[in-house]
């Protein structure tokens, strides 16, 4: 396991294959990460336990929506889209990086059947 420090605790990788990767985080009450964004990563957050308050910077109007996480609840900030997270309590938080796949990804050669 890869584990990294940060201004505002620590990060550890826990699983990265293909398009998805999975963080768990230690988020220290009071502190935050930067304002950010991904070109072409979903980020999804998923608190283990604690509390974080996720800020979601929205359209070209710079609106800001903010997202208050407890334990068992979850949110998913899409590409493009500036965002933090904020730790309201000490917080264990998971972080799972995706990439949308598409529904049309699928190319038949031949069709089913019901009996071979």
């Amino acid at each position: 396991m890869n584990k990294q420090g940060k201004i505002w605790g620590y990060t550890t990788e826990v699983f990265n294959k293909n398009n998805v990767s999975v963080s768990r985080l230690s988020i220290i009450k009071g502190s935050c990460c930067s304002k950010h964004l991904h070109k072409y990563k979903h980020n999804t957050f998923y608190i283990e336990e604690g509390k974080a308050l996720i800020q979601e910077w929205k359209n070209d109007y710079n609106l800001l929506d903010e997202t208050i996480l407890t334990k068992g609840q979850m949110c998913t900030i899409p590409p493009n889209t500036y965002h933090r997270f904020i730790g309201l309590e000490n917080t264990i938080m998971y972080e799972i990086y995706h990439t949308e796949l598409s529904s049309t990804d699928i190319i038949r050669e031949d069709t089913g059947r019901l009996q071979y």
